[in-house]
């Protein structure tokens, strides 16, 4: 029998109303897995109204408290880690390794949180005039929601309601509706870990629930991951209607592998950044720019056969490499656009586009694609694939690699492999993208550090976890103090000038 999944709201399960569900599936084998409610305007309305009234409550709790709260979420994190990476894996498809990998990066992220008596810390000048204090604090913001993608059902969700919550906000969340059951299983914990009822939710929907999300006057901000288009129109959308928002969109990271750069180490690289997750990932590597033909064959003889002999399979398989897709629909996307390349005149050098997986048929597997002598006006090269497809681009000189990452619209991630600390330096220095790695091939930041890239990649000012997401998720109030001595003061119509 197929589940019903529910939506959670003011601490319990709650049952959709609108009579709208979203099918679930099982990626590795096709099969329907649950169904999913998708909520309405009006039961949105209801969600943004329970999260309201828990909000008064939560922000006058001690930062202290609210910290202890989130002690307690860790360790049963690191208690049901294995039931969280196996949720990942059943929904997304990918495997294990990956699938727990990603849960304990979003861990990282609710260890940094549970700083927030000191993150929250304020500052002081004293005798800024004669007799005349000034102090900062940072207060919340109010009711935040989070949207996140379907490709990482526990990190990116981490990347959010953590620190939100921990800055005294309360937090509506909307998870993919083709992976929703991390998402509810994460929100069953924080009740388990005491927190106030309200203060975390989680509503499943499709378009209808996110525009009543970011056209509410009863939300205060809004973080997203995913495309660019859709972070595009969240941004324009919510911030239309008075909201603070970030808005994470798409990618296409560039790695440069210079003629010096040990080959066998970039073909490592190359392979795990490329193919790792199915490609499913905006920090993926999906363009290799050879400085030098000498470069690009060095990397073409190591690749193709690693390429072809990828182990792929369903995520519990502890051989497997990759797993599938996650829809049916995004592997005919991938595979249209692998068509696309062919017609375009790139060098299809690996064919995965018929890969099939026995026992598994039904599937939405596909093989690694690995193209050659892809050219910058292709759209294979121009569009971000999000599937297991790598394109090399060969390029001259070190001036035309960097000029070439810095024209691309997108600015969310990039490497360079050398063994030459100048040409790195340089890199790093004149590379228009948010996110650089030196002989590293994924340069996600620990959450200590901040997540975000540049250009169409980013929509808004802040990154995401950090010391930018705590400044996103409270505002600056500064508060000047004076006790006046002696008799009352009269009133004074001048300009404040501090003497």
């Amino acid at each position: 029998m197929i589940k019903t999944l529910h939506h959670y709201i003011g601490g319990q399960p709650v049952e959709g109303t609108s009579g709208r569900y979203g099918d679930v599936f099982n990626p590795a084998t096709g099969q329907l897995r649950a169904r999913v409610p998708l909520a309405s305007a009006n039961e949105v309305d209801s969600a943004i109204a329970v999260a309201d009234q828990a909000f008064a409550g939560w922000r006058d709790t001690p930062p202290l408290h609210r910290a202890r709260v989130l002690f307690r979420f860790k360790a049963l994190l690191d208690k049901h880690l294995e039931e969280l990476a196996e949720l990942v894996s059943a929904e997304h498809g990918k495997v294990l390794n990956d699938a727990r990998g990603s849960v304990i990066r979003g861990m990282e992220v609710v260890e940094f949180a549970c700083g927030a008596p000191h993150l929250l810390k304020g500052g002081f000048s004293e005798n800024v005039g004669t007799n005349v204090d000034s102090h900062s604090i940072r207060q919340p913001l109010g009711v935040c929601v989070g949207i996140t993608p379907f490709n990482f059902p526990a990190m990116v969700p981490m990347w959010m309601f953590p620190l939100s919550i921990v800055c005294g906000n309360t937090f509506i969340l909307k998870t993919s509706e083709k992976v929703p059951s991390t998402a509810l299983r994460l929100a069953q914990l924080l009740s388990e870990a005491g927190l106030p009822d309200g203060v975390m939710n989680v509503v499943n929907g499709d378009r209808e629930a996110v525009d009543a999300l970011l056209t509410h006057p009863g939300v205060a901000a809004v973080s997203f991951v995913g495309s660019t288009p859709v972070a595009e129109y969240i941004y324009q959308t919510a911030s239309s209607h008075g909201k603070r928002v970030q808005a994470l969109g798409g990618a296409k990271n560039h790695m440069v592998v210079m003629p010096d750069a040990d080959m066998d180490q970039a073909a490592d690289a190359l392979m795990g950044a490329a193919y790792g997750s199915a490609g499913e990932r905006c920090m993926a590597i999906s363009v290799a720019v050879a400085v030098g033909d000498q470069s690009a064959d060095a990397l073409v003889k190591r690749l193709v056969p690693r390429v072809e002999n990828l182990k792929i399979g369903p995520g519990t398989d502890p051989e497997a490499e990759m797993g599938p897709l996650v829809t049916r629909e995004h592997r005919a996307r991938v595979i249209g656009y692998v068509d696309l390349g062919v017609e375009e005149g790139a060098e299809l050098l690996v064919d995965g586009r018929n890969r099939t997986i026995s026992g598994h048929e039904d599937g939405y597997f596909l093989g690694g694609c690995l193209f050659d002598r892809v050219l910058p006006d292709m759209r294979i090269y121009r569009e971000e694939i999000f599937g297991p497809v790598l394109c090399i681009v060969r390029a001259d000189d070190f001036e035309t690699a960097l000029k070439m990452v810095n024209d691309h619209e997108l600015g969310n991630g990039t490497a360079i492999f050398t063994r030459d600390g100048e040409t790195a330096r340089t890199y790093a220095s004149q590379v228009q993208v948010g996110m650089v790695g030196i002989n590293v091939p994924i340069p996600v930041p620990m959450a200590f550090h901040s997540f975000g890239g540049w250009k169409r990649s980013l929509f808004g000012d802040i990154h995401v976890h950090g010391m930018e997401g705590i400044q996103f998720y409270t505002k600056l109030k500064t508060i000047t103090t004076r006790w006046p001595e002696g008799s009352r003061s009269v009133a004074d119509f001048h300009m404040p000038i501090m003497k």
